[in-house]
């Protein structure tokens, strides 16, 4: 299979894709890429086979890795360092969600003379930027869950604060991605899991969040059917090329239809993901059914209405059980006290850092910030509301 998709950008789909890197530079006008890809991916055979084929055929190629998971400020400034020392005019964001988060952070900074805080997702920020500055970037993802590879916004710590900051602008968005499934067939399954549950909760918050959105309703709901049908597949056997397309595309939709806006999953996510570096998808995975349980009334039409077309038992109730009954599946917590101490988690300040979310906002149902305690406290018993 190889089709081009051209939403929200042009998408070049199918096995063995990433061989067609140089073409996707030359069609953005990119002619001395900076290749960014994290500490993990960096000595990968197939990271370094990619490499070796650019280096054939550029006359120079840089690599920018110092960075791990959960990325902080001082990654972006190294990696913008870099960048304009060598002259880059482009970004070829390679590897899972934190390396697309970087190089599209590298590709954006290059340009700029605010800091990267100066353009957090609040208000019109995004409009303090020079957008004549930023270059172009080619997203090739090597997991199916942030989506990161259609997304405006990058996910950054902000070290000094231990804060996860959204820095966006529309150009954020790569002028090319690459969904290469032969990419991702390697992914042990527990990382499978976690990155496709994440893919999950983007879809699902997406199709919850108020407002009409008919074109993101329609794309999370697709999305959600994608991974029931696939992910189940690519963890047990990751050798299945249709069930790891599937994932790439219910991934890379699910970035898509959240533009609609997420909600208390992400909220409670990311202050987890910030203060005890735990992989974001799992999060998601752990808060999933305490979130969608105290949203019920608001959502439960939507719900229902979603459990006819993934072919589940037409309730609310139903819906719940296969979300806890994938966890289970995939040896997913149920408890947060089962990845993170709960000696060392501050309550209080997890319920604020989780109401200032960006998520927040979308979520059906107005939250306070007692109502995020109360969230991470059934996430701590393990009771459903």
């Amino acid at each position: 299979m190889k089709v081009n998709w051209n939403y929200p950008t042009t998408v070049w789909v199918g096995e063995n894709r990433s061989n067609d890197l140089k073409e996707a530079c030359i069609t953005s006008n990119i002619k001395n890429p900076l290749f960014v890809t994290d500490k993990d991916l960096i000595s990968l055979p197939m990271t370094i086979k990619v490499i070796n084929d650019l280096k054939k055929k550029f006359n120079v190629l840089k690599v920018f890795s110092n960075f791990s998971g959960n990325p902080v400020g001082k990654n972006i400034t190294e990696g913008v360092s870099v960048y304009n020392q060598y002259k880059c005019d482009g970004v070829i964001a390679f590897g899972g969600g934190s390396a697309l988060d970087v190089g599209k952070a590298i590709a954006f900074m290059c340009g700029q003379t605010r800091p990267i805080w100066d353009f957090e997702d609040i208000g019109d920020y995004w409009k303090r930027a020079n957008e004549t500055r930023i270059s172009p970037i080619i997203a090739v993802p090597t997991t199916a869950g942030t989506g990161s590879e259609t997304g405006r916004a990058s996910a950054i710590i902000n070290e000094e604060t231990g804060i996860k900051k959204i820095i966006f602008h529309p150009k954020f968005m790569p002028t090319i991605v690459i969904l290469d499934p032969n990419l991702t067939t390697d992914l042990p399954p527990r990382i499978t899991a976690a990155t496709g549950m994440d893919a999950l909760a983007h879809n699902l918050e997406a199709f919850c969040a108020p407002g009409f959105h008919p074109m993101a309703d329609g794309i999370a709901l697709e999305g959600m059917k994608l991974i029931k049908n696939s992910l189940p597949e690519a963890v047990n056997n990751g050798q299945n090329i249709i069930a790891r397309s599937e994932m790439l595309a219910a991934a890379s939709m699910g970035s898509t239809a959240f533009q609609k806006g997420l909600g208390a999953i992400h909220s409670l996510s990311h202050p987890i993901n910030a203060q005890f570096n735990v992989h974001h998808g799992l999060s998601n995975a752990i808060f999933m059914p305490y979130v969608l349980t105290f949203n019920k009334k608001e959502i439960s039409k939507k719900i229902i209405s979603a459990c006819d077309y993934l072919g589940l038992e037409k309730s609310f109730e139903s819906f719940v059980n296969w979300i806890i009954d994938l966890r289970k599946e995939f040896n997913i917590p149920h408890k947060l006290t089962e990845v993170v101490d709960e000696q060392k988690i501050d309550l209080d300040k997890l319920s604020e850092m989780a109401f200032e979310d960006p998520s927040t906002g979308s979520n059906p149902k107005k939250l306070t910030i007692d109502d995020m305690k109360i969230m991470y406290q059934h996430s701590i018993s393990g009771d459903l509301f």
